[in-house]
Parts: structure tokens; sequence; C-alpha cells
């Protein structure tokens, strides 16, 4: 994260997910700063039914076997996954 804090989750790795996107939820537990985005989208579930619309994003810093990149998560209602990784 930006503030150069480490934290563990768990993410499910999605190639029909356009975006990243973490848990709102988790977010907020973590105290994990969020920034907010000038436009808006909508999000809808693998049974295409709506989420929300994000309007707020989180600066992250994902790494994955020594592989590092810079990313920002849409924040969304996840249920009880902590992230889904949007995968092209």
């Amino acid at each position: 994260m930006k503030n150069g804090k480490n934290l563990k989750v768990k993410a499910l790795v999605d190639s029909r997910c356009i975006h990243t996107e973490i848990n709102e939820q988790l977010v907020k537990k973590k105290r994990i700063q969020m920034k907010p985005i000038n436009f808006s989208f909508k999000i809808f579930n693998a049974d295409r039914t709506k989420n929300r619309e994000v309007t707020r994003v989180v600066p992250l810093e994902i790494e994955i076997n020594k592989h590092k990149k810079q990313l920002e998560a849409a924040v969304t209602d996840l249920n009880r996954m902590d992230m889904f990784l949007g995968h092209d």
C-alpha cells in the first residue's frame, strides 16, 4: 500500500474480471486510505446482478512470487472475498 503497510489477503484471479477490486469491508476494517475518482462505473456480479457504482479506489502494490505491480483497486462489496484480481 502507499503508506508502506503490508497486508496478506485472499484473492481470486478472475479472467472475466475487467478491474481489480478490493472488499470495502476490508478497507474499512484495516483503515486503508481510499481516494475518490472523478468518474464512476458499475460493477456486476458473476450472476449478472448489479453490485454498486464504484466511486473510490485504493492505490496498491501487489506482489505475487516476487513479481510486483502498481495498480488501483476499485472499492466495492465482495461478500466474503478480500480481493478479485482482474486478469486479461
